[in-house]
Parts: C-alpha cells; structure tokens; sequence
C-alpha cells in the first residue's frame, strides 16, 4: 500500500469510508457486528490475509491436528505478512473461538496491523490488554475445533456479510471495520480525508448553533465560502 494513502486512513472514520464506498454503488463493505476489543487504539490500517473456516467434521478435526504444522490456523498466523491485517470468516458463529490470545500475541509480535473475525476470540481480556488491534463478536471461550474447521488461507472469504478478497484494505476504527477493494484504496482514502476535513468543519459550526439547512450538505454559497475560510484558517 502507498505510505500516503496509509497515512491517510488512519485520519478518516469508518463511517465516513463508508460513505465514500456508497457513492460507487458499494452498500456491503462494513463487516458487520464485530467491535474492538479495545476502542481506544488508533485506527487499523492494513492489506487483508484471510483465514477461511468451514463446519468442522468431527472425525477430521481432534485436537491432535494442532500437531501438524501445516494446519491453515497455524499457517495463517505464521504466514500474514507484516502490516496486514488476519481476516478470519468464522460463518458468524461466536460459539467457538476463531483464536485465542497465544495467536493473537504472535501476530502482533510478527508486526501484523491486526486481526478480524465474525466469530469470537478466547482469552479475550487479555487480548484487550494487548494494545493490538483486534476486533471480534463476542468472547468465546470453547477451542475453534468444536465448531470450526480451519480449511483455507488467503482466499476469497466473506466476514460479516462483508466480501474480502486478499490485498484488499480493511480500515478499523472504534466503531467497527470496513473492506476498500484494492483498486479504489487511493481514490478512497483522498475522497475521505476531503470528506473529513468538511464534517470538521460543520461540527464546528452545528456546535456554535448554526442549523444544518444549507450546510450539511452545503447548499448555501455563504457555506461554501464559510468552509473555504475555514480550511484556509486551519491548513487544510
């Protein structure tokens, strides 16, 4: 990812993504009922590395597959690049955990942005603790083994209803997570930084009393010109 447009995401709300997404007919990027497990962290900014799980067979996943090192659980953890972010499609099912905080901790002593699920973590205070970017549905303490099967890595998944395709860039803030496909992560990221600097602009106006009718959107040519002033005074 370019370094400027990293820079940049970590400056804009999901929210506002989001909203840059749905001028280009995008209505299905934010992952849906995940939230961090520490919503005071800076934003997490970083390309998907995705980890699929399926409905685990009995007979296939007994807790003796953790002994091959090639199980996609491990090898997801041990393979998700630096700076990417581990995008786990647990079908929304929180009743077991995606992962737990050994896993965690490893991504992040790895230098990875951070992890996703539409499942639950175990271990989940500790993983708060950690100061890591780490977003989940719930806690869920049973292993991953009782309800999921680690099938796939790097891979085409769904997350929350969300599509994530590998390379593409998911943006966390406090308030959930969004998917930027990859072609439009630069074009995105300019769009929001300007979208940001006018929403700045008009909580600062909506906070002095001003009405939102002719502001927000700005309507009005004094509004127009207002946050013309505005960016000028401020440098952006």
């Amino acid at each position: 990812m370019n370094p400027a447009t990293r820079e940049q995401l970590m400056k804009v709300s999901t929210a506002t993504l989001c909203t840059a997404l749905f001028k280009r007919g995008l209505r299905n990027q934010f992952i849906q009922d995940v939230r961090p497990l520490d919503p005071g962290l800076p934003n997490m900014v970083g390309e998907a590395f995705t980890l699929r799980y399926m409905p685990a067979r009995e007979d296939l996943n007994p807790i003796s597959v953790f002994l091959d090192r090639n199980h996609p659980q491990r090898q997801a953890v041990e393979q998700c690049p630096e700076g990417a972010v581990l995008v786990i499609d647990s079908r929304k099912d929180a009743r077991a955990a995606s992962a737990g905080g050994i896993l965690v901790t490893r991504l992040m002593k790895r230098g990875t942005a951070g992890v996703v699920t539409d499942g639950g973590f175990r271990d989940s205070p500790e993983i708060a603790k950690l100061g890591f970017p780490a977003y989940h549905c719930r806690p869920s303490a049973p292993t991953n083994l009782t309800v999921h099967q680690a099938i796939d890595i790097n891979v085409p998944i769904g997350c929350g209803d969300a599509p994530v395709f590998p390379g593409d860039v998911i943006v966390g803030d406090a308030e959930g997570v969004v998917v930027i496909p990859a072609h439009l992560a630069e074009e995105i990221a300019a769009e929001a930084t300007e979208m940001t600097a006018f929403e700045d602009f008009v909580q600062e106006k909506v906070l002095e009393g001003r009405s939102i009718l002719g502001l927000y959107p700005p309507t009005d040519e004094q509004s127009r010109s207002d946050f013309a002033a505005w960016r000028q005074a401020k440098g952006r």
